[in-house]
C-alpha cells in the first residue's frame, strides 16, 4: 500500500487528510461520539479540506471513511435532547443553523471535481447515511449498518436525504427507508444497490484503495468531467444531458490523455495520463 503523506491536518483535526499518491484520504475523526456529524469547526473542515483536495492537480480521486467503529452516526442526539448547539431555539432558528451549519457539507460535496469514495465502516445512520449517498461510489465493511432513521427521532432528513436517497436506490426503496427508518445490512445494501461492494472488516481499506487505484489510473480531466455528468443527470433532462455530454466530448477530444490512450490502444501498452493541458491540435 502507498505510504501516507503527512498533511496539514493534524491528528486530531475533525475530518484527517491523508496524501496517498494520487488519492485524498479522508477520515471522519470523532470516533468518541461515532463520528457524528456536528459543530462548526467539523463543517468548516468539510469545506475546507474538500476545496484543498479539489484544487490539487496531483489528485485523481477521493475516499471517505471514518474512525473507530463507525462511519457516521448522524446527528449528535445527546444535543438533540439537550437542545443544545444546532438544535436550540425556536423553529426560525433551527431552520438557520442548519442552513449555516450542517447543509455546507451536502453544498461543498456537490462542488467537489474529484470522484469520491465512501468506505463505510461501520454504521451509517440518519445523516451519516446520506453523507454516504453524497459520494459517487459506496463499499462496505459487512459490519457496516445503514438508516435513514430520522423518524425515528422525530425529525426529516434535514441534509437532502429526501434528494439524495431516491437517486441511490430508488424511489420505492428509499420511500421505504425513510418511512420506517429501519436497519438494513451490509449485504441487504448490497443487494438494493445502496453500495456496491461487502467486504470483510479487516479488508476494507485494501479494497477501498485497490477501486480507488482503479479510478485514479483513468485520466484526470475526464475523471472530473464524467463526474459532473453523473450529478446532472440526477435531476436535468435528457437535452440539458446531451448538450453537456457534447460540451465535454468536444473538450475531451482535444486533450493530451486522449492522444495517449489512442496510442496506447495501437501500440497495446498501458497508457500513462497526466492530465496535462490541451494536445496541439494538427494543422496548428
Amino acid at each position: 500500500m502507498t505510504e501516507p503523506t503527512p498533511s496539514a491536518s493534524t491528528t486530531d483535526a475533525p475530518l484527517r487528510l491523508q496524501r496517498r499518491g494520487a488519492i485524498a484520504w479522508l477520515t471522519l475523526n470523532r470516533p468518541a461520539t461515532r463520528n457524528a456529524l456536528s459543530g462548526d469547526d467539523l463543517f468548516s473542515a468539510f469545506e475546507t479540506v474538500l476545496a484543498e483536495i479539489d484544487a490539487d492537480p496531483t489528485l485523481r480521486v477521493a475516499v471517505l471513511t471514518g474512525a473507530g467503529s463507525a462511519f457516521c452516526a448522524g446527528g449528535n442526539v445527546a444535543e438533540m435532547r439537550d437542545r443544545q448547539g444546532m438544535f436550540a431555539g425556536p423553529p426560525a432558528e433551527i431552520t438557520s443553523r442548519y442552513r449555516q451549519g450542517i447543509q455546507r457539507i451536502p453544498r461543498a460535496l456537490a462542488r467537489l471535481g474529484l470522484p469520491i469514495i465512501a468506505a463505510v465502516n461501520g454504521p451509517a445512520i440518519g445523516a451519516g447515511n446520506d453523507l454516504a449517498c453524497l459520494c459517487d461510489l459506496r463499499i462496505a465493511s459487512s459490519a457496516a449498518r445503514f438508516a435513514e432513521s430520522f423518524v425515528k427521532v422525530g425529525i426529516v432528513p434535514g441534509d437532502g436525504g429526501c434528494w439524495l436517497l431516491p437517486r441511490v436506490v430508488g424511489w420505492s426503496k428509499a420511500a421505504e427507508m425513510a418511512l420506517t427508518g429501519d436497519t438494513l445490512d451490509a449485504a441487504e445494501a448490497l443487494r438494493i444497490g445502496l453500495v456496491s461492494q461487502v467486504v470483510a472488516p479487516e479488508a476494507l481499506e485494501d479494497a477501498a484503495m485497490a477501486l480507488a487505484q482503479r479510478v485514479a489510473a483513468n485520466p484526470p480531466q475526464v475523471l472530473r468531467w464524467t463526474k459532473r455528468l453523473l450529478w446532472q443527470a440526477r435531476s436535468g433532462t435528457l437535452d440539458e444531458a446531451l448538450d453537456a455530454a457534447g460540451q465535454f466530448q468536444g473538450l475531451a477530444h482535444h486533450t493530451a490523455d486522449h492522444r495517449e490512450a489512442l496510442a496506447a490502444f495501437f501500440e497495446k501498452r498501458p497508457p500513462v495520463f497526466t492530465g496535462a493541458g490541451m494536445a496541439p491540435q494538427e494543422g496548428a
